[in-house]
């Protein structure tokens, strides 16, 4: 027999409840905090103290990059993060002189700074965006507290039934509801449960897996760029990538990826070897002089996964879905963290020009949210799938004119500064995905390249000198 749900509710006239207290959840907690009285965060899993892993999160064993783009709506959203992460060991990384990296028509070329990315361990990410957060007296975090569904009707979503630590249920009444509980999102069905939906959903599915080892870095290494060997997905093989994102601590997180059949393993012995293997071997050379501290970790649940909220015919008001609740993208690309944090600024700037209660307003966030996520999106599975056996729908004949172009400003940004800006612009999420069809842009992808394509990682000698020579 269930717990009674408790019928005592809280009268606050203007409060939200955000559902996930991970990075997303938290930043938009931040953004309501200026809209409503109080906000209230609600999480499945008990919360650690400090930058340590958390049982709800386990990608975060990963390597994740914090592009320019989402860096700035951090920064936006929560003053002095940037200052903090910093003093706490992470690192800002221009964009690409410290980058070393191959893509599948080449290694770029380390041109002065164009853009930037800010370089940590996820937990230290989290933990200092949590702890930043909860200075604010208007936030209330309470762990160990489960969504159970929404309610409300069609029109209008007025609260969240949770499950309280005691086993007891509450309902949480709230002006807005935003959903922020990652890949594991209910959103859909809770929708289906008013009588709203159906959501679209979209796959591509490369079967991609991840596996990350955390190794000391070399000494001397304290500025040591990001190493990256991309795969090149019109190879009749799996796409494998690896990595090596330096972190606080003067530790390297070294993460590899492959596609179906041709994705790496949890073994300690494969793991150099499988680095080696890539395209190009520099990662596996470097991590044979690095000490590792950590065994290997292996994820597999990477399917790109879209939810098209936005374009639900009548959308309720006072709910919104964002971050890994609409999309998920393979990880190798970067984008998830950015991706979010742009779509809690366009939050923000929606409240702020209509505000919290105003009709319509859950629409135009959504439909806000869903810029980004394009971008992020058509970026991604463009890619994936092109890898064989990947599962899909298959690119168009357009789509298939634009890979083209996109394939020729791919190499034409190995060796030539205005189009590897342009490149960067877009990647780092910094700019629209139009920048690249910029009429100088296009003229100098129709040129091609200045210089020729580099033979070799662009390491400086003293970089070089931890390969030992080689």
């Amino acid at each position: 027999m269930s717990a009674p749900v408790e019928t005592r509710r809280n009268t606050a006239p203007r409060r939200a409840v955000v559902i996930g207290c991970g990075l997303t959840g938290m930043l938009a907690a931040a953004a309501l905090s200026g809209f409503a009285d109080d906000v209230t965060v609600v999480e499945r899993d008990a919360l650690p103290t400090g930058a340590v892993p958390r049982k709800g999160l386990p990608q975060a064993h990963h390597a994740h990059l914090l592009w320019s783009g989402g860096a700035r709506a951090m920064e936006s959203l929560l003053p002095g993060l940037t200052e903090r992460l910093l003093a706490a060991g992470a690192r800002r990384i221009p964009l690409p002189t410290g980058l070393v990296s191959m893509s599948a028509q080449g290694w770029f070329r380390r041109w002065p700074e164009m853009q930037f990315v800010l370089a940590c361990s996820r937990d230290l990410l989290d933990w200092t965006v949590r702890e930043l957060v909860m200075t604010d007296p208007r936030i209330t975090v309470r762990d160990r507290t489960e969504p159970l569904g929404l309610e409300g009707s069609s029109g209008r979503v007025s609260g969240v039934r949770v499950r309280t630590p005691d086993g007891g249920e509450q309902l949480l009444e709230a002006a807005l509801v935003v959903d922020a509980g990652g890949r594991g999102s209910r959103a859909p069905v809770w929708l289906s449960g008013l009588g709203v939906g159906p959501v679209r959903e979209e796959k591509v599915d490369s079967g991609l897996a991840y596996a990350t080892r955390i190794f000391r870095a070399p000494d001397g290494t304290a500025d040591y760029p990001v190493v990256n060997v991309q795969a090149d997905a019109r190879e009749p093989r799996p796409g494998q990538t690896a990595t090596i994102v330096p972190i606080e601590d003067a530790r390297w997180l070294v993460t590899l990826s492959g596609t179906r059949n041709g994705q790496p393993t949890d073994s300690v012995a494969e793991f150099e070897d499988f680095a080696r293997g890539v395209r190009h071997p520099v990662v596996g050379e470097l991590i044979a002089r690095a000490e590792p501290l950590t065994d290997v970790v292996v994820t597999r649940s990477t399917v790109n996964r879209r939810r098209y909220f936005e374009k639900v015919r009548d959308w309720p008001e006072g709910f919104i879905a964002i971050g890994d609740a609409v999309a998920t993208y393979n990880p190798v690309y970067g984008h998830g963290m950015s991706v979010a944090a742009q779509g809690v600024l366009a939050l923000r700037d929606e409240l702020r020009a209509h505000g919290l209660r105003s009709a319509g307003t859950a629409r135009r966030v959504q439909r806000a949210i869903a810029r980004p996520v394009s971008v992020a999106w058509d970026l991604a599975t463009g890619q994936d799938i092109l890898y064989p056996g990947a599962v899909g729908k298959q690119p168009g004949a357009a789509a298939r004119a634009l890979r083209g172009y996109l394939d020729r400003l791919m190499l034409t940004a190995t060796g030539r500064p205005l189009v590897a800006k342009a490149l960067f612009d877009v990647m780092t999420l910094s700019a629209p995905a139009t920048a690249l069809l910029r009429p100088e842009v296009l003229l100098a992808v129709l040129r091609g390249p200045l210089l020729p394509r580099l033979s070799s990682p662009p390491l400086t000698e003293r970089e070089r000198g931890v390969l030992g020579g080689r």
